[in-house]
């Protein structure tokens, strides 16, 4: 039986890993295995601890990787994929391999500091803390990465080929169109990752990648993202807001402490950034650009301009790179990060994890959290479980490196900056399908958004639609 497992990203937002087994007999030992992506679980210690258990398939028995684009969630599970026996190619865009190629030893690099800290610090329940990898062997992992352009058919077995189509999500995303073909018939799989912004409006300013993910599919079996199934994005216009939270922060002598993902948010963030304080509209403050990571895909960033919208090449060409500009500092050791929070006049720091997980962001929350004068802005989805889930739900202290941190700064949340597809933008570009899917099955989301988003689908389309299950099995014969 040829069949999809769902092996991440079922009942969660994070971990996304989907197994296509071409096997002909109950085994499942003599067919091809490719796994969609390979993302690492974040947010809640239930699924957190997952990331430390063996792959359900052993991992040198998976015959090949295709990733859909370089999110944490997606792809920050290869180094330990590796670890554990997987010796096969990982497909993904040249885009999508320039930002591995930081994003993931980044992670190695962090996992270790972090461990290092909590053994130093006597903060972790494990004598010794480890981490889930290190960056050398993150490094590793980097070659067994084959690049692959969008819209080229690519066979990786007598009965499976696939070919990357776009997502628009982020620089280099894709949607992974799978051929399967079976004794009688050839059938369509359509993997979609993360889905972009459908339209681009003003509204959503800062958005990169060209308009749209592809439109006029044709598949049988569709898997698909339902992060925003249960929302809407904000229609108003988020510039003249940002600029007047950074003007009343800084005349009450605080500083604006942004967490944000370092592939490709940072970097738009930043470009607005200046162009508020360029035009007038937001006071010129120093801005600290406080992750490794980030400065590095800025260089990724200006290279791959054949995928940006005019409006960013314009940015882009008007301003040239952050790392020239005056009044942006980029830390790039620890002791430049250990200077920034010496400073106690206004300022803006941008650093990672997004979503609070993890990264340096910690030390400059520990720190300036307690002090009302300060603002938080979240600039990007919170899963349940994190700590920047947790500050963004108006809690009233959190724990950081073991210690409870009180939240007295002020808490934002700009949800235009997503690029998420949102309820209304997932049924537009579904419209566009050639023709109805057998199934669809809903991974990639809390329950509420992909129960409500399986709902919507129903009614308005008419499809079968199924929300996914952790480890769950698909027959695709």
């Amino acid at each position: 039986m040829a069949y999809i497992q769902f092996l991440g990203a079922a009942g969660t937002v994070t971990g996304s890993k989907h197994l296509i087994n071409t096997s002909s007999d109950s085994s499942g030992q003599s067919g091809f295995q490719v796994l969609i992506d390979c993302g690492m679980f974040q947010g809640q210690k239930e699924w957190r601890e997952r990331n430390w258990q063996d792959t359900p398939v052993p991992a040198r028995e998976i015959d090949a990787v295709v990733v859909t684009h370089a999110h944490i969630d997606h792809c920050g599970w290869i180094p330990r994929l590796v670890k554990e026996g997987f010796r096969g190619p990982i497909y993904a865009t040249p885009a999508t391999i320039d930002l591995c190629g930081i994003l993931l030893p980044d992670s190695g690099h962090l996992q270790e500091e972090d461990a290092e800290f909590y053994n130093k610090q006597k903060k972790s329940k494990h004598d010794p803390a480890l981490p889930l990898y290190t960056l050398e062997e993150a490094q590793e992992s980097l070659k067994y990465f084959r690049a692959l352009p969008f819209d080229e058919d690519k066979q990786l077995s007598p009965q499976l080929s696939f070919r990357f189509v776009r997502a628009a999500h982020i620089l280099g995303s894709s949607m992974v169109e799978i051929s399967f073909k079976t004794k009688h018939q050839t059938r369509r799989l359509l993997f979609t990752g993360d889905i972009g912004r459908v339209r681009k409006r003003s509204v959503s300013p800062g958005t990169v990648v060209r308009s749209g993910p592809t439109e006029g599919e044709n598949a049988d079996i569709v898997v698909m993202e339902s992060t925003y199934g249960n929302r809407e994005h904000p229609t108003e216009d988020p510039r003249p807001q940002l600029a007047a939270v950074i003007r009343q922060t800084a005349e009450r002598g605080g500083s604006v402490i942004v967490p944000a993902f370092a592939v490709e948010r940072t970097q738009k963030f930043l470009f607005m950034l200046k162009e508020l304080t360029e035009s007038g509209q937001a006071p010129k403050l120093p801005v600290y650009c406080d992750s490794p990571m980030a400065i590095k895909a800025v260089e990724i960033f200006l290279k791959h301009t054949e995928e940006y919208s005019n409006e960013t090449r314009e940015l882009i060409a008007r301003y040239g790179s952050p790392l020239e500009w005056p009044s942006f500092t980029f830390a790039l050791t620890p002791e430049q990060s250990k200077k920034i929070n010496d400073s106690r006049l206004p300022s803006i720091i941008v650093s990672s994890s997004g979503m609070v997980t993890g990264g340096r962001i910690l030390h400059h929350l520990a720190q300036r959290l307690p002090d009302p004068r300060n603002t938080v802005i979240f600039i990007g989805f919170q899963a349940p479980g994190t700590r920047g889930f947790t500050i963004k739900s108006g809690a009233s202290e959190v724990k950081i490196f073991g210690e409870i941190v009180p939240i007295r700064a002020q808490i934002t949340a700009f949800e235009q900056f997503s690029d998420h597809a949102d309820t209304p933008e997932l049924l537009q570009w579904l419209h566009t399908f050639s023709k109805k899917p057998a199934a669809t099955f809903l991974v990639h989301g809390e329950p509420a958004a992909a129960a409500q988003l399986r709902d919507a689908m129903t009614k308005q389309l008419g499809w079968n639609v199924q929300v996914a299950q952790w480890m769950q099995k698909v027959r695709i014969e």
